[in-house]
């Protein structure tokens, strides 16, 4: 009987947590937004660098991006938050969270734009050496628009992965959506409720999100 009470749904409950629950989404928005707009930016300029003419940038930048992507998110997060304030350097927690979420992406987003500028036929730098383009213009206006058309379904899927990192940032006191479910949930026990809409929430997010960039994918191939 005991087991049969607590597993009835109680409507109350979710309507208490719905305006923990709009904050949550708005947090958990702002975080998945600016964090892609660092991974997508730095990853590029990481790519830039891989092609740099010489070794003493790419070696570096090489180095770097691999202790990155072989290292945990949430190691990283825990650096940033709690080791950097030793050094002088200190965020709040939302700010170190982006940062930590964005550069660790930008290391993953970085080959693929590798992959696709490596993509762009040989054709095109040539034609583009033959009109005497200017090396910035060459990656402005030939190279750079036709990689980038090629790898969005796949920079797409990353926003999708980060979406579902966002709870990480949970362990620096990030209140996103499922740390305050957690916390409504802690005040009243009632976690069946606020975790399920939590998880639809997710589910309700990346999987339009997915739906768009397959659309995408399909446009971009015509």
């Amino acid at each position: 009987m005991i087991v049969s009470a607590s597993a009835n749904w109680d409507w109350s409950a979710v309507s208490d947590f719905m305006p923990h629950f709009w904050d949550g989404v708005v947090e958990t928005l702002k975080i998945l937004v600016l964090g892609s707009l660092i991974s997508f930016s730095l990853g590029l300029v990481w790519a830039l660098a891989f092609r740099a003419p010489t070794r003493f940038v790419r070696w570096p930048v090489g180095i770097i991006t691999e202790f990155i992507r072989n290292t945990p998110l949430l190691v990283q997060l825990f650096f940033l938050y709690f080791v950097l304030p030793d050094w002088g350097i200190q965020f709040s927690a939302l700010t170190t969270g982006v940062i930590a979420i964005g550069l660790h992406y930008s290391t993953y987003t970085a080959q693929v734009y590798r992959a696709g500028i490596e993509a762009v036929p040989a054709g095109q730098w040539e034609a583009a050496r033959a009109l005497s383009l200017p090396y910035g213009r060459t990656w402005t206006a030939v190279i750079l628009p036709q990689a980038i058309r090629r790898v969005v379904p796949a920079l797409g899927n990353y926003v999708i992965a980060m979406l579902k990192d966002t709870p990480l940032l949970a362990g620096i006191g990030v209140l996103e959506l499922l740390q305050r479910s957690r916390l409504e949930a802690a005040q009243t026990f009632q976690y069946t409720e606020a975790l399920t809409v939590v998880g639809v929430a997710f589910i309700l997010i990346a999987y339009p999100s997915s739906l768009l960039i397959r659309a995408l994918e399909r446009r971009l191939v015509r």
